[in-house]
This record gives C-alpha cells, structure tokens and sequence, in this order.
C-alpha cells in the first residue's frame, strides 16, 4: 500500500510545472550563471555544482511541505485516515516521495556540471556525489513535511522559501563560507545546509568525510523528524 501512495504522490508532484521549474530549471540555470561570469576556474566550477545541486535538493525536498499542507486544507488528509494505512506509513510514505522527487534537482545540476561545464570525475565519484546528496537531504524532507502538517498551505509556503532561501545563503550553497566574517562562518558549520553540501563535495574530492559532518546531520535528521512526527499527531486532532 505504500509503494501505491508514494507511486501516487511521485506522479502528482512531477507533473506540477512550478516544481519542476523552480527546483530543477532555476538552480541549472543559476550553477550556469554564477560560474560562466569572471574566471574560468574548474575547481570553483566542481565545488559550485556540487552546491547548487545541495540547493536544488533542498528546493525540492521543502516544497514536498507545501503539498501537504494543501493536502491538509482540500480534506485528502482526513481521506488517507479512513484508509487501512497506519499515521506512521503515511509519514513513511511522504517521507519516500521526498526521496524520489529530490533526484531529478540533483541529477539536473550534474548533468549540468559535466555536459556544459566541463566539469571532470571518475563515474563512481558522480555516484558517490549524487548517493549522499540523495541521502543527505532527507533532514529537509522531514523538515518540509513537519511545516505542512504544523501550519497552514499559505504560511507554509512563506515558511518553506524563507527557510529555503536563509538555509541556502547561511550554509555557502551560493557562496563559499571563505567570504562570511570570522563569526558568520562559525554559525554556518553547524548548519544542516553546509554540512549536506560539505558531504558531497568530500565525495567530488575522493575523500570521506569528517565525524563532525555527519554528527551534525544526524543532529537535525533527528531534531526535523521528531518535529514532523510532532505536527502529524498535533494534525490528526485538528484535520
């Protein structure tokens, strides 16, 4: 039954044309942008594709929030409770779409960084890139999914692009952590954002990475999936 709600929910969330452009389109188009102005350096153009595919990710992973919340507001949430499916499988199932619908942003930014920018690996480095940010991205599913069960579908949008936007600039997905102040850069490397970006750029270099990366995404995996799981109860009393 799962597989059949995350089947359903993959289809309805590909075919929205705004998806689609704003979390595959615009980050292409602005890797292509930021890195084709000034100096062709391809170390910044590796390290830029490895950012904004982390953006793209997020983008996307977010967004799935909004869909829930619209879910919410329309009654289909108060349908998927008179079905046989359990609170945690729909959670669970909302959870996989996430994983699914974060592939095409990721893999978009790549294509992007090897076919026009040159960009250069070995075919498992690509793998490895696209698997761990593939994987690193589920605390902002959770997260997505925590804001559309806890709030409404129009402040849920607001949120999702004001944590999109704070979370992508804080955490050097646009620019490199080197330019923030002393201070600035500190705050940025406890960041869910810089660490998922850090993760696959240690990928992109053939080297693994730092306990602290993973530490700290462990930290807000298990921090945005308690606060998920929170407004899914909290939702249930209300919806």
């Amino acid at each position: 039954m799962i597989t059949a709600y995350v089947r359903l929910e993959v289809r309805r969330t590909l075919r929205d044309i705004g998806f689609v452009i704003s979390t595959i389109g615009v980050p292409v188009m602005m890797y292509l942008l930021f890195t084709n102005l000034g100096v062709d350096d391809s170390a910044y153009k590796k390290a830029a594709m490895v950012g904004m595919a982390a953006y793209g990710a997020l983008g996307a992973a977010l967004s799935l929030g909004t869909g829930v919340a619209e879910d919410k507001s329309t009654g289909w949430l108060r349908q998927l409770r008179i079905t046989p499916m359990t609170p945690r499988q729909v959670v669970t199932g909302r959870a996989l779409t996430g994983s699914v619908v974060v592939l095409p942003a990721i893999i978009g930014v790549l294509l992007a960084g090897g076919l026009a920018n040159g960009v250069r690996m070995d075919a498992w480095q690509w793998a490895l890139v696209a698997l761990t940010l593939w994987l690193g991205s589920l605390p902002f599913t959770l997260l997505g999914i925590g804001n559309g069960y806890q709030l409404t579908a129009q402040t849920t949008g607001v949120v999702n692009v004001a944590s999109n936007l704070g979370l992508a600039v804080l955490g050097g997905l646009w620019f490199p952590i080197s330019l923030f102040p002393g201070w600035l850069q500190t705050v940025s490397g406890f960041t869910p954002t810089n660490r998922f970006a850090e993760l696959g750029v240690s990928m992109a270099e053939g080297t693994a990475p730092g306990w602290a990366t993973l530490a700290v995404l462990v930290g807000w995996a298990a921090l945005f999936g308690t606060y998920a799981a929170v407004s899914y109860r909290r939702s249930a009393r209300t919806v």
